[in-house]
């Protein structure tokens, strides 16, 4: 009877020996991706180039250097500002040749700092890329200009006083001296040549209103001057940053061995452990901004996802759409959410033969929002199990 009883105890201490041991094998494993995603920064840029002033006379008389220094912060992909400080020369003209002096022309000085809006439309339709060698955009401002040294004009008007007018557009009644300060808004568009992660060489076109005394001659509407400029852009601090992307939700498979049950003590009854449960496979598949074609990196996964319902045919898979929350609106954002979870349903029961039965969509548009770093969250979720 002892020895019965010395059994039944050893036997007690295995299980529980072997039970500890399988739950330490379980220990989740998570394997990561990590994407390149956009960090906020700032910048800085010099340009110069030239500069044409609306006007009467030839386009080459009104035409002037011009130079700009800059400085800005780009907030997300898509949108940032900037401080640029516009300077150099400016004409003016006027066609007096029905006086016989022909056509004249003035030149005078500014500096015109604005505080200017930026869009990068690039990716804005086609979604960040980090090493994307060309990016495009616009951008909408407004300041002040500072006109000084307007001499010419002062000297010109002195010599036609006294003469006959017949046009008042000509007399130069708004003539200024001195220095003027008047409001100026601006458009325009750039273009952003990628040479590497920090420095970029860009093109910049953008037409500039002050008001109608800024050349000297009245004419009922604003005065205008454009700027052509060509320069160079450094980008500052940590422009992009490294994030983890988990391919597969950690998973614990636990091993569960029952409490031996004792019936009477000649006998010892020990339940076989049971089936081990079937691991659920997750997917993230991300797309671009506005964007819902799947690409060839995260196709692998859509094909993970139809090997794993191959391998289990008893089991299903959720599909669900998302979209980000800073850019477009909720109303948009539910329709990219629904593409996004259509498309890889479509993919799975179209071109891999999943059964429609086994495929659950769902879309959350932008209410839920996965992950911290907004641009992750232009995904569709699928979990299998």
């Amino acid at each position: 009877m002892k020895l019965k009883k010395i059994f039944m105890t050893a036997a007690l201490l295995a299980g529980c020996f072997t039970a500890s041991a399988q739950q330490q094998q379980a220990a989740p494993q998570t394997a990561k991706d990590s994407i390149e995603a956009f960090n906020p920064h700032w910048y800085v840029q010099a340009q110069i180039g030239g500069q044409y002033t609306l006007g009467e006379v030839k386009f080459g008389d009104l035409l002037s250097g011009n130079f700009q220094l800059s400085g800005g912060y780009n907030f997300t992909p898509v949108w940032g500002l900037r401080l640029a400080i516009d300077s150099w020369q400016s004409k003016g003209g006027t066609d007096l040749t029905y006086l016989g002096l022909g056509e004249k022309t003035w030149k005078y000085y500014f500096i015109a700092p604005t505080v200017d809006v930026t869009c990068d439309l690039t990716n804005w339709i086609l979604g960040y890329k980090a090493d994307r060698i060309f990016n495009f955009g616009l951008l909408a401002g407004m300041g002040v200009n500072i006109g000084w040294d307007n001499d010419e004009a002062c000297e010109l008007k002195a010599q036609i006083l006294g003469m006959p007018f017949t046009d008042p557009a000509h007399q130069m009644s708004e003539l200024w001296c001195g220095t003027k300060a008047r409001f100026v808004g601006r458009v325009g568009a750039y273009a952003d040549f990628r040479v590497s992660r920090r420095v970029s060489l860009g093109l910049e076109v953008n037409c500039n209103a002050t008001s109608d005394h800024y050349n000297s001659k009245k004419a009922g509407n604003a005065d205008w001057y454009f700027n052509a400029l060509a320069g160079v852009k450094v980008r500052l601090g940590k422009v992009n940053k490294k994030v983890a992307v988990e391919k597969q939700e950690p998973v614990v498979v636990e091993k569960i061995i029952e409490k031996v049950v004792e019936k009477p003590v000649e006998k010892i009854v020990i339940k076989e452990p049971e089936p081990k449960k079937r691991e659920t496979l997750r997917r993230d598949i991300f797309f671009t901004l506005r964007g819902s074609d799947v690409s060839r990196t995260e196709m692998a996964k859509v094909e993970d996802v139809v090997a794993y319902l191959n391998k289990y045919p008893e089991a299903r898979v959720a599909v669900t759409g998302y979209a980000d929350r800073r850019t477009g609106n909720p109303k948009i954002n539910v329709g990219y959410a629904e593409k996004r979870a259509q498309v890889i349903a479509n993919l799975l029961t179209g071109r891999f033969g999943i059964s429609p039965t086994r495929v659950i969509v769902d879309s959350k548009g932008d209410t839920v929002q996965p992950y911290e770093q907004n641009d992750l969250n232009r995904v569709t979720i699928c979990i299998a199990e």
